[in-house]
């Protein structure tokens, strides 16, 4: 079959991909003043309120080394206003805190922390919303109404260079995260994309108009199958499309409490299972996305002990079932072949395209020669992309073999790895 020139990542798209987990950090004033509620637009909570005293975000970091996560997000400045950095474009973030005098800036332990750790470093900062401001969605003032050009030229102006700021001041990112997008400066809003190729133009973008990542339409933590990695628009939420023309993975993002993303008292009864977690694994990272999980560190400044015990028993079901490969190949061509050296209980494969190449891949199945009913299907799918993993009823196997049945280009497999670990 003739080569023909499927889209293909960037070189930070194929490092985002490798990752596959990441770690959300929420964290902001409102934890500190239950019961409100942003988009009251009143009883904004006063700097003064703000006094995690023992906030430590190595520790908030070992929860990301616990589930594995390659890259981490903070979110530096939520839909309250507050600056969680040393800033004087407005009076209210942790300058005017009463937490270590005023002095404190999570935004540089955080970065610190993720160079000890060895994870790559991302920041949320919304410009869709700002109750400070009295902004909404999408962007405007008088509550997302608009309607005063004076005030909001001031806005942009002040989220403009709130992401000078943060793009400018902490080294490089791996990762800008971007919540609902950005309103176009034509639309008035800030004019982002003249900062981004200036300060930061390596970074991987969630939304937004340089969007490198894309979400897939809930925050669930699961992607539904067949999900592509190329879309025909930028920005377009969902399962992508086999004929798309733009890369662009997907994400899958989840809090790790059912009932919201920032932390609240007497909640822990809704940490979701490891059972609920590992299926978000299996229809995320094994749907040919990333998954970025939670962590709501509480008004002490620290992860909860039981959102700990839940993010290591994670990590560690993850790497019992599928750090021990019992064979793995990789090769070019439309059949691949695992080797046994004796019948071998198995009940679990992945399969990994060098994306390098983009997705040749538009279906296939996989067989199990069986040591007394000879060759049987024992699955079958059609996206595979960076990653897709399928577990089955295990069965004993003397050899496995991958058949591409439908192809744009000839397949060039990264990884097809057996696994036996249940």
């Amino acid at each position: 079959m003739s080569e023909i020139d499927n889209p293909r990542p960037a070189a930070n798209q194929l490092a985002w991909q490798d990752c596959e987990l990441g770690m959300f950090y929420h964290f902001d004033i409102p934890i500190f003043k239950p019961g409100w509620d942003w988009r009251t637009f009143e009883g904004l909570p006063t700097p003064q309120d703000f006094n995690p005293k023992e906030l430590d975000t190595d520790q908030w970091l070992e929860a990301a080394r616990a589930i594995g996560a390659r890259y981490a997000v903070l979110v530096a400045k939520h839909c309250s206003g507050f600056l969680t950095w040393q800033s004087d474009i407005y009076p209210y973030g942790v300058k005017q805190a009463k937490w270590r005098d005023g002095h404190g800036d999570i935004v540089a332990d955080f970065i610190a922390s993720c160079c000890k750790f060895n994870v790559r470093p991302g920041i949320y900062a919304s410009v869709s919303a700002n109750c400070y401001w009295n902004v909404d969605n999408p962007g405007l003032v008088n509550r997302g109404r608009g309607g005063d050009p004076k005030h909001q030229a001031e806005y942009v102006r002040s989220q403009e260079r709130m992401l000078e700021e943060l793009w400018g001041r902490y080294g490089e990112l791996f990762y800008i995260w971007f919540d609902g997008g950005v309103l176009a400066p034509e639309d008035g809003g800030p004019d982002i994309v003249p900062m981004y190729e200036r300060l930061q133009s390596n970074a991987n973008v969630f939304q937004g108009p340089r969007a490198t990542t894309r979400w897939v339409g809930n925050e669930e933590g699961v992607a539904d199958y067949p999900c592509w990695a190329t879309v025909s628009q930028l920005n377009e939420n969902g399962m992508g499309s086999p004929n798309g023309t733009i890369w662009q993975p997907g994400e899958c993002d989840v809090p790790i409490r059912e009932n919201g993303w920032f932390w609240e008292d007497d909640q822990e009864n809704t940490i979701h299972s490891l059972e609920s977690l590992m299926d978000m694994y299996y229809r995320s990272v094994g749907h040919n996305c990333n998954l970025l999980i939670n962590a709501n560190p509480d008004t002490r400044g620290l992860v909860p002990e039981a959102d700990m015990k839940r993010y290591s028993d994670l990590g560690k079901e993850i790497r019992t079932r599928f750090n021990t490969p019992v064979a793995r190949i990789a090769g070019r061509g439309d059949c691949h072949i695992l080797m046994f050296p004796k019948p071998q209980c198995v009940e679990h494969v992945w399969v990994m395209e060098d994306i390098r190449y983009g997705e040749r891949i538009r279906a296939y199945n996989i067989e199990a020669l069986t040591p007394n009913s000879g060759w049987q299907q024992i699955v079958f799918g059609t996206s595979v992309g960076h990653k897709r993993i399928h577990r089955f009823k295990p069965v004993q196997a003397k050899k496995l073999r991958m058949n591409v049945t439908k192809e744009t280009s000839t397949p060039v497999l990264r990884d097809f790895s057996a696994f036996s670990a249940l």
